[in-house]
């Protein structure tokens, strides 16, 4: 520029408008019990404080910011967080807003616990108590109770060993009248073990033979442990070459069997020990040629002379 002054071209500017939206934000009127959303702009183990864009800050206590066990703020809270809050008191008596996290998750958490359960969304929470029928995790600040029967896809007799584990859970029951929050880890593992075992599925190659274990007989096939946590069915039409009535006719359950994928459709494993049968009953190259034709060089004679020709008699 003329008078040797420059600027910088992407520096932001602001404007009367933000000046406007600043001092309007900061004189907005406040009332106790009114839910503010703030930044964290600095954390100590006593409190938090944050920036509420109003002309005082806003102080959170430890006692007040949350009730899981083991919780600190050091660990849990950083600076450039966005907290929502209730304020409790507007004037903690150094000028400041003493506000309660505890509070504003006592309202806006169910929703968005409600929102969790209708989207079946999965989460990660802490086992942080051990209760006599499940264990204690906290979502979002709220309490919530994992059954036993819902820690893994079997039972867990024992829940002393999962205390202080991180697991995926599910919502299943929300209900803030009686403050129950019910997760689910059970519902995460069967949708993983179900991923996998079809990834193992998909890896299957049709065609292939495969060994395996007769597990059950049921009227209309055979179903064979191949393996790896897999089983197939083998169609009644496709256990032997000759027609049977039954499976009990041809197989027993734990006999060791051979059989030929045929499809894996539909994650579902289609066999064959037919197929086999067929293979093996199939002529060989060799034995399928045609036979060469036998040419005897002598002529055939029927008369009594040439049957007697080569008879020595004794005289």
């Amino acid at each position: 520029m003329a008078d040797g002054t420059t600027t910088q071209a992407n520096e932001p500017t602001e404007t009367m408008e933000d000046y406007k939206k600043e001092l309007e934000s900061s004189f907005r009127k406040l009332s106790v019990g009114d839910i503010i959303s703030g930044t964290v702009i600095s954390v100590t183990e006593e409190d938090v404080t944050l920036d509420l864009k109003y002309y005082a800050s806003g102080i959170i206590k430890a006692a007040d910011f949350s009730d899981e066990p083991g919780f600190t703020l050091l660990d849990s809270v950083h600076t450039g967080d966005t907290v929502d809050a209730t304020i409790i008191r507007m004037d903690d008596g150094e000028g400041n807003l003493l506000l309660s996290k505890k509070q504003a998750n006592d309202v806006l958490a169910w929703d968005k616990l409600n929102q969790y359960l209708e989207d079946e969304s999965t989460l990660t929470v802490r086992i942080k108590g051990i209760v006599p029928s499940g264990v204690i995790a906290y979502l979002d600040g709220i309490r919530g109770f994992i059954p036993a029967s819902h820690l893994s896809l079997n039972y867990v007799e024992d829940c002393n060993p999962w205390l202080g584990k991180d697991i995926d859970v599910r919502v299943i029951t929300v209900d803030k009248s009686k403050k129950k929050l019910v997760l689910s880890a059970r519902a995460v593992a069967r949708e993983k073990a179900e991923e996998e075992h079809n990834h193992k599925i998909s890896m299957l190659v049709p065609g292939s033979v495969v060994e395996g274990t007769v597990e059950s007989l049921m009227p209309y096939g055979a179903f064979v442990n191949i393996g790896d946590g897999l089983s197939g069915l083998v169609h009644i039409s496709q256990i032997s070459i000759r027609r049977i009535k039954s499976p009990k006719e041809v197989l027993e359950p734990g006999q060791k069997v051979t059989a030929k994928i045929l499809n894996t459709n539909d994650n579902k494993i289609s066999l064959s020990m037919r197929a086999l049968e067929e293979t093996s009953a199939e002529p060989d190259e060799e034995d399928s040629a045609p036979a060469e034709e036998y040419i005897s060089h002598e002529t055939a004679s029927t008369n009594l002379g040439s049957l007697l020709a080569n008879i020595k008699l004794d005289s």
